[in-house]
């Protein structure tokens, strides 16, 4: 009986999430789907891949390479796109720092991670784009409750969380101006172990980084970072080899690691089901202030 109960809530949230990506291609011209190779959005392409079956997807797929991703997920992305014949354009930070856009970050801490907004909203303008879908939850982070289906961005590609539209019975109102566009996030209503029960349900391939590896890594302020080359060091941290993997999937240098020896679906399922920590807990760019993911999102951030 419980099984049946989760199979139809699952279930339940699939046909939410079609819908609204259906909604977006009936009411948009150019939408895109924002892929970074984390598992929300390898599940909103699948999603997308159920919704207009046996059709391919009808809009292109976007991914802002920071040029610090796991090598991983780049060879994911590729091999995805080939299997299935979606198109994926790439649009790099390193790009927007060359032509002077924004000015990469130095010492210890330094990220990209903030810089891509700029490259977003440079892509979405350079490419026309009046819809970028996204695997944002709610569950996530506080500032990302607060979003509606459809989320409308002014002309300068912001977000103003007072300003946003009702919406009732499941009608979504995606009228613009010009030069405005709207972030859609199709697996609102999900959490992140519904996310990973789907995975399993549909047995969902994804990047290798998702499961128990050995990987060189060190601990800064209470949390694990995976180390690359290009990373500064603070005096007394020092890296060691530890069985590790990714919760959650983004630029390397804020990217946490967890300590596990989940190495398959069904133990990744059970270990998110028992945990008490967040998935954005392990996010070190979310550590620069409490309001930190609120303040990008309101400059353009996803």
């Amino acid at each position: 009986m419980m099984e049946d109960l989760k199979i139809n809530h699952l279930r339940e949230l699939e046909s939410e999430s079609i819908y609204v990506i259906r909604e977006v291609a009936a009411q948009f011209e150019r939408p895109t789907l924002l892929f970074s190779g984390g598992k929300d959005s390898i599940v909103m392409f699948h999603l997308a891949r159920k919704a207009f079956w046996p059709a391919k997807v009808p809009f292109p797929l976007l991914h802002i390479d920071t040029g610090h991703n796991f090598q991983e997920t780049l060879d994911f992305r590729d091999n995805l796109m080939k299997k299935t014949g979606a198109t994926c354009i790439a649009r790099l930070v390193q790009d927007s720092i060359d032509r002077g856009r924004v000015v990469d970050e130095k010492g210890v801490n330094a990220s990209r991670n903030v810089l891509q907004t700029v490259t977003l909203l440079d892509a979405i303008g350079e490419l026309k784009f009046d819809c970028a879908m996204g695997g944002g939850r709610r569950d996530e982070e506080k500032s990302r409750a607060k979003e509606r289906f459809f989320s409308h961005r002014d002309e300068f590609g912001q977000w103003d969380p007072k300003n946003q539209r009702p919406e009732l019975w499941n009608l979504f109102n995606g009228r613009k101006l010009m030069g405005e566009h709207f972030r859609v996030f199709p697996i609102s209503n999900w959490t992140e172990l519904d996310v990973w029960q789907y995975i399993f349900m549909e047995n969902i391939e994804i990047p290798s980084l998702y499961f128990t590896h050995q990987r060189k890594v060190f601990q800064r302020d209470g949390v694990w970072l995976a180390w690359a080359p290009f990373m500064q060091l603070k005096e007394g941290e020092k890296v060691e080899v530890r069985d590790v993997r990714c919760r959650t999937i983004g630029d390397i240098t804020c990217t946490g690691v967890t300590l596990s020896t989940a190495d398959n679906l069904e133990d990744i399922v059970s270990e998110i089901a028992a945990t008490r920590i967040t998935e954005r807990g392990g996010r070190y760019d979310d550590k620069r202030s409490d309001a930190a993911m609120e303040d990008r999102k309101k400059e353009g951030y996803f």
